[in-house]
């Protein structure tokens, strides 16, 4: 293979999803020519199998979920859910699984894009199967973005290839609502779906694990959420494991670890993820192939000598969430065009060159009825790490803004507060809307503002972000 053979850029970005898109933007913008490679759709896992189109399942069943508890609206909303209508609409937020609006704006920030599957090749290289059968070799002149995402992560269940089974892309695309779901994991995946096809016409039985649903979350955020799919009619079982299953035409016959079995027409099996890193080429650069890329706070891969490898997004395992990857991106963008520059890099924690947000101030939300969203710290893991903090709750539902959400609104506030730094290290809150809480919590927490500063941090009455204030004089009078 002669040099002429090889296509040289600056920057090579595998994996077309928003953290490589994003990736490519910047380093584009800092002026290095770039090429980003795809195998599926341009936009990746949250354009059409997670974020978009779950959300875009979920909003019309909060929607009439908050509907229902206010006078004036409820008496006209008592019919089901359009469930036609709904998936219509998932369809078009998904672009019909079609990729021709990302790819016409990758073309218009100045990115080249090749279709095909990518592997590492060596230091600095890159080969491109494309869907022609032909070989593309690739060289990169500063750097190589491993940005390929994760995977849903089946369980090692005797058979479970014959069953046909939903992961978390079946649950967001299907075009109807199978008559019995069954949800094997109460993680976020788990109880979003259930949220959704219960009410989109399923008769939904969920097993988890564990003794409570999202376990890695504060504890009162499960039950809330394990209250409200009990009353939608949902089948919610704890301490249970699904030990086998087999299908028999159109269904699914599933047998649990107490002994009793339950038959369905679908499983879905929402019990994690993996790293899509089985065949990249890791180990032409010395890694093993399947294994998560561990990555430092500036996305290099230092396993890897000569700060040319990067990896971003899922596939490192820091920070499991679209918004994170992009914010590691936006860090992974600046470092490469530093480096490039011949820049030295900025120390300190919160500089353009260094990932730390998606290790100290985590923003996740669950789209359930009700929400949960949460930031930093939950009481767990302050304890595990001892931390010495104070907890302040407080009942959402006493909250004047609460009470023109919904008539009879139920949730919790919680926040942690470092007793030492007197600054808030960890945030929950449960209840219809709090989602849109979670900014201001992230903003405390990142910004350490002292608990005293917070005071002078007027929040608008009637609004449901009143609770700020009603935690901190709880606090006060304890």
């Amino acid at each position: 293979m002669t040099p002429e053979n090889i296509h040289t850029y600056d920057v090579i970005v595998i994996g077309a999803g928003p953290v490589g898109e994003n990736v490519a933007d910047r380093t584009t913008a800092a002026g290095l020519s770039t090429v980003i490679i795809e195998s599926e759709l341009v936009g990746g896992e949250c354009s059409y199998w997670a974020c978009d189109p779950s959300k875009a399942l979920l909003r019309p069943v909060l929607a009439r979920a908050d509907a229902m508890h206010i006078p004036g609206i409820d008496t006209a909303i008592k019919n089901p859910l359009d469930t036609e209508a709904v998936l219509a609409h998932r369809n078009r937020v998904a672009s019909h699984w079609k990729d021709a609006g990302q790819v016409e704006w990758i073309k218009s920030v100045g990115i080249d894009l090749l279709r095909g599957h990518g592997r590492l090749a060596g230091e600095r290289e890159v080969t491109v199967e494309t869907p022609e059968g032909d070989t593309v070799r690739l060289r990169a002149r500063h750097a190589v973005a491993v940005c390929t995402g994760s995977r849903a992560a089946l369980p090692p269940l005797p058979g479970i290839e014959n069953l046909q089974p939903w992961t978390s892309r079946e649950a967001t695309s299907a075009q109807q609502a199978p008559e019995r779901l069954v949800i094997v994991g109460g993680g976020v995946v788990g109880v979003e779906m259930a949220t959704a096809w219960q009410h989109l016409g399923s008769r939904v039985t969920l097993f988890a694990r564990e003794s409570g649903l999202l376990p890695r979350m504060e504890p009162f955020a499960g039950e809330l959420v394990t209250e409200s799919l009990r009353e939608a009619g949902a089948d919610v079982r704890f301490d249970i494991s699904v030990v086998g299953a087999e299908r028999v035409g159109d269904e699914v016959r599933i047998s649990l670890s107490d002994g009793g079995q339950v038959t369905a027409d679908d499983i879905l099996f929402a019990t994690g993820r993996a790293p899509r890193s089985e065949d990249i080429g890791l180990d032409t650069v010395g890694l093993r192939p399947g294994d998560w890329i561990a990555a430092d706070d500036s996305l290099t891969v230092t396993a890897v000598p000569g700060n040319w490898l990067y990896a971003v997004g899922d596939v490192n395992h820091r920070a499991l969430f679209t918004h994170q990857g992009k914010y590691q991106a936006r860090v992974a963008g600046a470092v490469i065009g530093a480096r490039a520059r011949g820049e030295h890099l900025e120390a300190g924690r919160w500089t353009p060159h260094s990932s730390t947000a998606d290790t100290e101030a985590v923003p996740g939300v669950v789209f359930t009825d009700p929400e949960v969203a949460t930031v930093g710290l939950t009481t767990q893991e302050a304890e595990r790490t001892g931390r010495d903090v104070e907890i302040i709750d407080y009942e959402l539902g006493h909250v004047g803004g609460a009470h023109l959400y919904r008539t009879d609104y139920r949730g919790k506030a919680r926040i942690l507060v470092d007793r030492d730094r007197q600054v808030v290290v960890g945030a929950t809150f449960v209840g219809p809307g709090v989602s849109e809480l979670l900014y201001s919590a992230t903003v405390a927490i990142t910004g350490e503002v002292p608990i005293e500063r917070l005071w002078h941090a007027v929040p608008a009455f009637p609004t449901i972000s009143e609770v700020w204030l009603r935690l901190l004089e709880t606090r006060r009078d304890s």
